[in-house]
């Protein structure tokens, strides 16, 4: 009998962005995934063999090999990539060199500047404190929305410069990545964007595609549990 398992296998958590990231890029492309939940903090030593840094998510391509080493890649932007490549359609990837660089240029401010601010300055001081029965730390989040991410915002807003898409005419990992990653924001707390439009449409936009809106739904309804309302930071 044929396995009906799918091949893709995304080793992580709804929760962070970066394995959503992943989940969009398999959704843009019809490719079956499946999600395997790992403890980051405290994850089984098979993991730890195959993730050096110790982070989700992790993807395996069981068509190479259904355990160890072999068939895995580590790094959100390492997978997608690995997935443009095997799938590669539709493009999420610009043909045009210059929008490429620009698309992998946001895609990493996004995966370290945004997700900076927006997760260790917001996220984690709201879910981890309540998840421990803790407070929840407002002041830490307001100051990072307050100051952190403002900068953050300007320099997406000119990047969009009005269009609908960060890198040439077409969705591209650039705008799936900003989105994720913003949304991680989202998932704790209201996300007012009038001061910068150009973000506000594209995330809206985003926010009603099913690439974004399935992965981030899984997401909800787990944080949704230990915290029923989202904050405002203004």
């Amino acid at each position: 009998m044929r396995d009906s398992r799918p091949d893709l296998v995304i080793y992580g958590s709804p929760v962070s962005p970066f394995v959503r990231k992943v989940a969009g890029v398999c959704i843009a492309k019809g490719v079956p995934y499946e999600v395997e939940a790992i403890n980051v903090f405290d994850p089984p030593q098979w993991f730890r063999d195959i993730s050096p840094m110790k982070r989700i998510p992790v993807l395996r391509d069981r068509s190479v090999a259904e355990e160890g080493l072999a068939g895995t890649i580590a790094d959100s932007s390492a997978i997608c990539a690995f997935i443009e490549k095997k799938h590669p359609a539709p493009a999420l990837y610009p043909e045009s060199p210059m929008a490429l660089g620009e698309a992998l240029f946001i895609e990493e401010y996004a995966d370290t500047a945004l997700a900076m601010a927006g997760g260790l300055g917001i996220f984690r001081p709201i879910f981890f404190a309540v998840s421990k029965g803790e407070e929840p730390g407002l002041d830490k989040a307001r100051e990072a929305w307050a100051s952190q991410l403002p900068p953050i915002f300007d320099v997406l807003e000119a990047r969009l410069a009005g269009r609908a898409f960060f890198a040439g005419d077409a969705l591209s990992i650039a705008d799936i990545t900003v989105a994720t990653v913003l949304m991680q924001v989202a998932l704790v707390a209201e996300t007012p964007l009038d001061k910068w439009p150009a973000l506000a449409a594209h995330f809206a936009a985003m926010q009603a595609l099913p690439l974004i809106a399935g992965p981030y739904a899984a997401a909800d309804k787990i944080i949704r549990k230990a915290l029923p309302i989202r904050f405002d930071l203004t």
